[in-house]
């Protein structure tokens, strides 16, 4: 644990592990009929791009599975607001002596019982200190000016550390005494089950399990391009779209990840070059092995990749002769394979009638 984190004495925390924690808090207080403004709003603290956002969607989209109630999500960037954004626009009474205030879009939400809100209030920490006063007020009151917010809203709020080399100030102490507060952390496990799921490239797949530490790097102050989960992910989407090889779009990448680190992830690509043929192992004709372990990476990641492309075309005797590949594999990058394509929808009913999978599985069912 950094000296940051221990100046800060909160929890450090994946954005999976959050997302599990405030599921169960929410579902509870759904059956225990706990009203949510009696549940302190979590405040995620963590770095630009390390997925909070992405996080209160996926817990939105959990809360809603178990629940069975429809789940809504207002997101609202704080730094694009201005406080007449949040409070509303003042207009004269039907007598013209008091004001009264239109209130503004964004709190349009339905009450009905059938129904959760979700309001995350995004950047608070940068927004302007005229903004952060009324975000404030519906952080701790649920309300803002005259409004309330429906008994069915869940607020959430997030932000960068005042070390994270982005705009943000100071929190009051009076106010952060009334938050829940999580320090977000990178986690690369966590990361890549997320990238199978959602089908990021296999040589950004690769590439990070053969380093771990390049998935989120803390910048230079001068840095304008530099890895986070979720610039690995935009680079992911040129390589999907554009099909080419990482030198063929340099300039590209490093648009997103920086010069150098896209002169490293080139370099490693180039393992892929003396890599056995993925075709070849799937219909069961490669017995070469890969030499190093930088293509034995880029091969684990290539073949789940497979496995995740061809979803159902793939047929039962070429998982076969994936499976019995790999099993010849050193022990960790079997372990590594098993645990990815385990992670793939749709995937567990297949794998049960699968006797590579089966013979692994009897031997290291206590890993998964």
């Amino acid at each position: 644990m950094n000296d940051d984190l221990r100046q800060m004495n909160i929890p450090n925390i994946s954005v999976p592990q959050v997302t599990k924690r405030l599921e169960e808090l929410f579902c509870a207080a759904v059956e225990k009929k706990i009203p949510f403004r009696n549940i302190p709003t979590p405040f995620l603290w963590g770095p630009a791009g390390i997925g909070k956002s992405e996080g209160v969607y996926a817990l939105a989209e959990s809360i809603g599975k178990k629940t069975g109630k429809k789940v809504s999500v207002t997101d609202v960037r704080l730094l694009l607001f201005s406080p007449v954004d949040l409070r509303g626009v003042p207009v004269a009474d039907s007598e013209k002596k008091f004001t009264n205030w239109l209130m503004p879009k964004i709190f349009d939400m339905d009450a009905g019982c059938g129904n959760i809100n979700v309001l995350f209030l995004d950047e608070l920490s940068a927004a302007p200190q005229s903004v952060q006063a009324a975000a404030y007020q519906i952080c701790l009151d649920r309300k803002i000016g005259e409004f309330d917010l429906p008994e069915n809203c869940i607020v959430i709020a997030a932000g960068n550390r005042t070390t994270d080399q982005s705009v943000s100030y100071k929190m009051p102490k009076a106010l952060c005494n009334r938050l829940m507060h999580f320090n977000i952390k990178s986690d690369y496990a966590a990361w890549k089950t997320w990238a199978i799921e959602h089908g990021v490239s296999d040589k950004v797949i690769a590439y990070l399990g053969f380093d771990n530490s390049r998935l989120c790097v803390e910048p230079d102050s001068s840095d304008l391009a530099y890895p986070t989960p979720r610039s690995r992910a935009f680079v992911s989407t040129l390589l999907n779209s554009m099909g080419n090889e990482p030198k063929v779009i340099h300039d590209l990448i490093a648009a997103c990840v920086g010069t150098d680190t896209a002169l490293e992830f080139e370099a490693f690509c180039r393992g892929y070059v003396g890599m056995p043929s993925v075709s070849d192992v799937i219909e069961g004709r490669c017995e070469e092995l890969p030499k190093t372990q930088d293509v034995m990476f880029a091969m684990t990641a290539s073949l789940v990749a497979a496995i995740r492309d061809r979803g159902e075309e793939l047929t039962a005797e070429q998982l076969e002769n994936i499976c019995a590949y790999v099993l010849r594999f050193p022990k960790d990058f079997c372990m590594s394979f098993m645990k990815d394509i385990v992670s793939i929808p749709n995937m567990n009913m297949r794998l049960m009638k699968c006797r590579g999978f089966q013979k692994w599985l009897s031997a290291n069912r206590r890993f998964l």
